[in-house]
């Protein structure tokens, strides 16, 4: 048996050609996070403002992507509210995509990972979260989101993600459409090294795309829901 591909082991050069994915830096491509006015209240500000503080004062040290996940991703998805119901985190979710080999006497070519953090809304992605050391480069992350993403059973609706390494923050947006090759594209880096609190900004745009999912949602066919089931 040939053994699978681990997506953590992938450059993005290698995602982009697997996929035949291409990036797009138009900036129309993807507006979901660009202009969105920030509305939280005191108490989401205060937890923001404490979960900056917290990760700052441990970046001497090298952190594991965990201790990424419990200081900075659990305060942002409280703060935009994908950490409670209707919306459903699930951690740790195994998903493999197969190639068919070229040579027909050669086994198929198979990834198998794991999604750190995997936002759901009745079965719909949400937002694909990608954490790494935070003494890692944030676009280490890029390869293993897009993989995963591809994995998807969506394929009209864009695909959201988000590249994270504690210090720093990316989005990602996806779509994929049978008629068309896959078109990827960033937002701007979100970091913990400016004055203002940008986990504000980076809160606000996970409750829009969670917002945009749920709308969305309202307006798709139920044999359409049917065929997006997440096992």
């Amino acid at each position: 048996m040939t053994p699978a591909i681990a997506p953590h082991n992938l450059e993005l050069y290698e995602v982009e050609a697997q996929f035949e994915l291409q990036q797009s830096i138009d900036p129309a491509f993807f507006p979901e996070w660009q202009g969105i006015d920030v509305e939280l209240d005191e108490r989401d500000c205060y937890w923001l403002d404490k979960a900056k503080t917290n990760f700052l004062s441990l970046i001497k040290y090298r952190l594991h992507e965990e201790v990424v996940k419990l200081s900075i991703l659990s305060p942002l998805l409280t703060v935009s509210g994908l950490g409670s119901a209707p919306f459903v985190p699930k951690a740790e979710k195994q998903v493999e995509i197969a190639f068919p080999a070229q040579d027909s006497e050669a086994e198929d070519e198979v990834i198998r990972g794991r999604i750190d953090l995997l936002v759901l809304y009745k079965n719909l992605w949400v937002v694909t979260i990608e954490t790494k050391p935070q003494q890692s480069d944030v676009l280490e992350a890029l390869p293993q989101a897009l993989t995963y993403m591809m994995t998807s059973p969506e394929q009209s609706a864009p695909l959201f993600g988000l590249l994270t390494n504690g210090r720093h923050f990316m989005f990602v947006k996806l779509l994929k459409t049978p008629q068309q090759l896959p078109v990827y594209g960033l937002s701007e880096l979100f970091t913990l090294f400016r004055q203002d609190n940008e986990l504000y900004q980076v809160a606000t745009i996970l409750q829009h795309l969670g917002q945009l999912v749920v709308a969305r949602h309202k307006v798709v066919p139920l044999v359409s829901q049917a065929k997006n089931i997440t096992q």
